[in-house]
């Protein structure tokens, strides 16, 4: 396997022969049984974990070596150094983030910011993020409660072209780009799914696809990690939102993508960090909550433009109505 740079989209693509030898074949549930049949990284609390980051059974990416990025002629190729990490969101088979109480998920959370922290001293790693892909529609891979994490060599496309955009925002405004948009978004009220003190959850304004939902903190802050680790008593609240907008979610469709946009890794080297020298002014972390609609799957790109039947203020007004519990 290796990582292959598009010279037209700049976008990197893992490519390769991969036989899938590591992938777990098996009837029961490896996180579950006795016997521990994996790696374990991190976990948290004590003896009896809630949360825990294992090595990924079959990763995209390996810790070991050095990118060796080269020319291929025309293009650009490097190993696909890195780290994948499955993010085991609790220790029971059933208690799925919207089913699981606020503490167990603050946990996770707290895990996840952790996870995040330490694979950022690595100076190898440009970015690191965790996503869930949930259900079979959505290429759900294990059956336990999991999300994922992946440090990679290199910055995503679509993280990249928001950066920079916000870069170019707040050096016309001096303001981020982010907290201006939740701003108008709670002034009309017309795609807010939820709010509260500190959190919001909001369909944005061109939605990528039908109920695409964003959680972000009220207040600006442009790192995730840095705000779970930093401000602890709050994530409950995090939880609570994060909680009920899946449940809002999951009542439209169980098949969902949910990726988490926080700051790269500006400890990389000086010229890195002095490129992105107002990112803690400029940048706004969030969540990003894709649901799958099989029956507009079909139109969610044409050519890199988006296409969705439902409007953003009517996904957004449907989701509020949507019964949440716990």
């Amino acid at each position: 396997m290796e990582l292959r740079k598009d010279p037209i989209t700049r976008s990197w693509v893992i490519t390769g022969d991969d036989g899938g030898g590591d992938r777990i074949e098996s009837a029961a549930c490896p996180y579950c049984s006795e016997q521990r049949r994996y790696q374990l990284i991190s976990s948290l609390p004590g003896e009896m974990w809630s949360a825990a980051a294992v090595v990924h059974p079959s990763p995209m990416y390996r810790i070991e070596g050095e990118p060796k990025r080269q020319g291929d002629g025309l293009y650009d190729k490097m190993q696909p150094v890195g780290a994948h990490e499955v993010l085991l969101e609790n220790s029971q088979h059933d208690r799925h983030l919207w089913q699981a109480d606020d503490q167990e998920i603050a946990i996770f959370l707290g895990l996840a910011a952790q996870r995040i922290t330490d694979l950022k001293r690595d100076r190898r790693f440009k970015y690191i993020t965790v996503f869930k892909n949930q259900g079979a529609a959505a290429g759900q891979e294990l059956e336990h409660p999991h999300s994922q994490l992946t440090a990679s060599t290199f910055v995503p496309r679509r993280v990249l072209y928001e950066l920079r955009s916000c870069r170019e925002h707040y050096s016309r405004k001096e303001r981020c780009v982010f907290c201006d948009i939740l701003q108008q978004e709670l002034n009309q009220q017309l795609r807010i799914v939820e709010a509260s003190a500190e959190w919001v959850a909001t369909c944005p304004y061109a939605a990528r696809v039908p109920y695409e939902t964003w959680i972000m903190p009220r207040d600006h802050e442009a790192s995730f990690e840095r705000s779970v680790l930093a401000r602890p008593a709050n994530v409950r609240g995090l939880a609570q939102m994060l909680r009920r907008t899946l449940q809002r979610v999951r009542s439209i469709t169980p098949d969902f993508h949910m990726v988490l946009h926080t700051t790269p890794n500006t400890q990389r080297r000086s010229e890195f960090q002095d490129y992105w020298r107002t990112i803690d002014d400029d940048y706004h972390w969030h969540f990003e909550i894709l649901p799958i609609i099989g029956s507009r799957a079909k139109s969610y790109t044409l050519k890199e433009t988006y296409f969705t039947p439902i409007s953003p203020e009517h996904a957004a007004a449907r989701l509020r109505e949507a019964p949440v519990g716990g």
